[in-house]
């Protein structure tokens, strides 16, 4: 059964679209590229790059993510995750023709850096999780059991936030969300991405003109048209949102492999033009330090980043909905040692991805 038929507008009637900061009303559900951005401004190490830093951060949106998020209700950090990191990573595609109504959050990805900054562990959360999602700030929707997108739709950033907290117990410093709009610009400022298709598909929702894009087996470069149908598409596969799931980290790692290359770090104007273009499509909350981030970040590659896949056990009905289902006591051990900042842990009882 795919595990996604259903849109969370579908199971969230009367969904409200939350009010979007200017020029970002579409909001992309990839990636990581803006962790790219920070790593990369933080290995120049120079004053020239901190200025850089500065004029670039200068350029991204801000976001209010937990200005209504109730501070009682928020995780305690545990005493030996206090010097970790925890990023929300949010995204969503309007383009999708599964979408029948306002603003949603298709991809959530919740990051943990270790306190040592040795690496990074990225976890997928099907966006069709099946969870209790709180009140909204305003008290008109929320506080039952839906989809964990349908948080967003109800009460934008903030809900998202305090419902992937309610859920995995791991406090959130960071909100970053994608824009649509400028995804392609990314993928192309770095001349295209390599990726290894698994198997031969064709996309029927593509970018083409004609919606229709056929996807070969096998390694090949995708421009950003191409790596964005690929990492969108859910309907040409049997398990529908994990497979899109496992294709969005692929480009994730195309994109930070290609980024942190060495044509790109010694080209100026290509950096530029890639830095400019992932300036102008990713919004953060307006607590993240741009400088002090990409200082955290800057050892950051593809090599030392881990993706998992947020425990389920399979998929279900609930009511006409189709729904993704969490597998309640491997999602507490796996979330308990992310909480813990134990990367051995992490290992040991997360799904990994793939």
């Amino acid at each position: 059964m795919p595990a996604d038929t259903t849109s969370a507008d579908d199971a969230a009637a009367p969904a409200r679209s939350p009010a979007a900061p200017p020029r970002r009303r579409r909001w992309l559900r990839t990636t990581l590229v803006t962790l790219v951005v920070l790593a990369l401004l933080g290995g120049g190490g120079a004053v020239a790059a901190w200025w850089y830093a500065r004029d670039i951060g200068a350029d991204i949106v801000r976001i209010e993510a937990f200005d209504q998020v109730p501070q009682e209700e928020r995780p305690v950090r545990e005493e030996v995750a206090a010097n970790a990191m925890n990023l929300l990573i949010l995204g969503s595609d309007t383009r999708d023709p599964g979408s029948t109504g306002g603003s949603r959050a298709d991809t959530i990805i919740l990051m943990h850096v270790p306190a040592d900054r040795s690496g990074a562990q990225l976890v997928s959360i099907p966006r069709d999780t099946w969870i209790h999602v709180p009140s909204s700030a305003d008290g008109r929707y929320g506080d039952t059991d839906a989809k964990i997108n349908a948080a967003y739709a109800w009460g934008g950033a903030p809900l998202m936030v305090q419902t992937v907290e309610n859920y995995t117990g791991v406090r959130i410093d960071h909100v970053v969300m994608v824009d649509f709009a400028g995804f392609k610009d990314i993928v192309d400022a770095l001349d295209g991405v390599e990726i290894d298709v698994e198997e031969a598909f064709t996309s029927t929702h593509s970018l083409n003109p004609d919606s229709i894009r056929r996807f070969e087996a096998g390694p090949q470069t995708m421009d950003g048209a191409a790596a964005l149908d690929y990492a969108r598409e859910r309907y040409a596969f049997a398990d529908g949102d994990f497979a899109r799931i496992r294709h969005q980290q692929q480009v994730i790692r195309a994109i930070i492999d290609k980024a942190s290359s060495g044509g790109i770090l010694t080209n100026p104007g290509r950096l530029n033009a890639f830095l400019r273009a992932t300036a102008d499509a990713v919004a953060v909350d307006d607590t993240l330090n741009i400088v002090g981030v990409a200082t955290d970040l800057r050892h950051l590659r593809s090599g030392n980043l881990s993706f998992y896949t947020s425990p389920t056990s399979g998929t279900g009905m609930r009511g006409d909905q189709s729904v993704v289902l969490p597998d309640t006591a491997r999602a507490e051990a796996f979330y308990d040692a992310v909480r813990r900042d134990d990367t051995a842990a992490i290992a040991a009882t997360g799904t990994a991805a793939g």
